[in-house]
This record gives C-alpha cells, structure tokens and sequence, in this order.
C-alpha cells in the first residue's frame, strides 16, 4: 500500500510538473511559434522580451495595478475582518455574504457588470476602473485568510497588555500586530497574486492605456502565439521559486550563523 500511494504521489507531481518542463525549454527556442521539442536554442527571446515595450509596458501596468489593489484590498479587509469577528451587531449575516460574494459569482459574469456600470462611471480603459475591479475580486480571498488567522487569536494577551496600561493603539501596534503579521502578508500576497494574474475582468475593461500583462499574453498567444509569452512564464515561475525558497534559505543561513558567547558566571 506505501508503494502505491509513493508511485501515486510521483504520477501526481509529474503530471503537474510536465507544463513547467515543456515551458522553459520553450523559452529558450528559436522557432519563430511555440513549439515542442525546439528546434534549437538561444536567448533571442529573452532580449526581445526586455528590450520591447509593447510588454514591458503592459508588465509595469500589472505591477502597478496589482501593488495599488493589495494596498486598497487591505485598508479595506483589516477592519472589516475586525468588525465581523469581533462584534456582534444587526446584518452581520449579510455583510459576511456580500464579502465573499465576488469569490461565488463567475468572473466573466463580474466582468460584464463591471464594464457597464464602470462605463457610466468613465472609469473603463483606466488603470483606476481595473484597480477597483480587481480589489472587489481581492476582497474575499483576504478576507477569509485574515478572518481564519483572527478567529483563532488569544484575546488575554490583548486585556493583559491593557491590564499594564498600555493604550488600545500601543496594545494594536505591539501585541495584535505582530501575532497577526503572518496572517496579514498572506492576505496581502494573495491579493497581489489575484491582481496580477486576472485575465478575463481585464480583457473586459482594461483597454489599450491599461494593458495587463495577462491580457497582452492571451491577446499574442490569440494572434500568433509568440514564443514571448514562454519567456514571461518561465521568468514568473522562477520570481515564485525564489519567493519560495528565500524564506528556507535565510532560516539556513541564520541557523548557521555564530551565535554570541556568553560570559561565564560570576564573571564582571
């Protein structure tokens, strides 16, 4: 039975990893489409990619609309997480289905709404109408990260802070703050993720000022699948890799770092 579910999980994690190992090789083709084996190889691509603004500007566009979604995504999710935990007041039943509301409702339906009530509002081909678009899609998924950290938070170390005579801000900034740090990276990380890797909201709205790096892949891939599109997936998979191992790495490196001596007992 071990044997099994070992060749089980190795069957899984192949089929899972197969993408990866068809993308990067692709990367580095010089075949003027996708294509699997390349033919060759060389960086050609690579250099067209960084040197190109029809994609470096769409890149910078999903970097600024994903950082200004976090940010919005958590000055609205911190208090609100706040209130439906912590309090008990009339509609709270309500107010938790209208949080996680966006996550329930198909994205192409969301996508449609969006673009006739932000077209009243003159907000569609903006980078302001994407940022807002993407924050109610952001919403939820914060919300239940940061709700699930909170729910199980110890509130006695909140009352013994205050029972000392720290003040409800100082107890925030240097108890609550630092317990539910984990919690609120997460949140935020997800939303960034959410922003930057939506594609069909964008396709709606977005337009040609606010093009999305997403939308600039499907409209090539769409068009004449550019062997570009390989390279970005292959450089977004290894800026995640990284993400992944650096927290290893520094817990590596801090484990081996020379610890200080301490003086023997009764020394001066």
């Amino acid at each position: 039975m071990n044997t099994f579910m070992r060749w089980a999980g190795f069957v899984v994690v192949l089929f899972i990893a197969a993408p990866l190992v068809i993308v990067v090789p692709m990367s580095f083709s010089n075949a003027s489409s996708l294509q699997f084996p390349p033919p060759g190889y060389w960086l050609g691509y690579y250099r067209a990619y960084f040197t190109d603004m029809n994609w470096l500007v769409p890149t910078w566009n999903s970097i600024l609309i994903a950082t200004a979604t976090t940010v919005l995504t958590m000055v609205l999710v911190v208090p609100a997480t706040f209130a439906l935990v912590r309090h008990r007041f009339r509609g709270k039943g309500i107010a938790d289905l209208m949080m996680l509301m966006p996550m329930a409702v198909p994205h192409i339906v969301m996508a449609i709404g969006y673009y006739s009530y932000f077209g009243q509002l003159k907000l569609v081909h903006t980078h302001l109408g994407v940022i807002l678009a993407h924050t109610c899609l952001s919403v939820p998924i914060a919300f239940l990260v940061l709700s699930a950290n909170l729910k199980g938070f110890d509130r006695n170390l909140e009352r013994a802070a205050q029972s000392l005579g720290a003040s409800p801000t100082r107890t925030f900034l240097h108890v609550t703050l630092p317990i539910l740090r984990p919690g609120l990276v997460i949140s935020a990380l997800f939303a960034f993720i959410q922003s930057f890797d939506e594609t069909v909201v964008a396709i709606f709205i977005s337009g040609r000022d606010a093009e999305t790096l997403p939308r600039k892949m499907f409209d090539s891939i769409r068009q004449e699948a550019d062997p570009v599109i390989a390279v970005i997936s292959t450089l977004l998979f290894f800026v995640v890799l990284i993400g992944i191992a650096a927290p290893y790495c520094i817990s590596a490196l801090r484990s081996r770092a020379p610890r200080p001596s301490r003086p023997p007992a009764g020394a001066h």
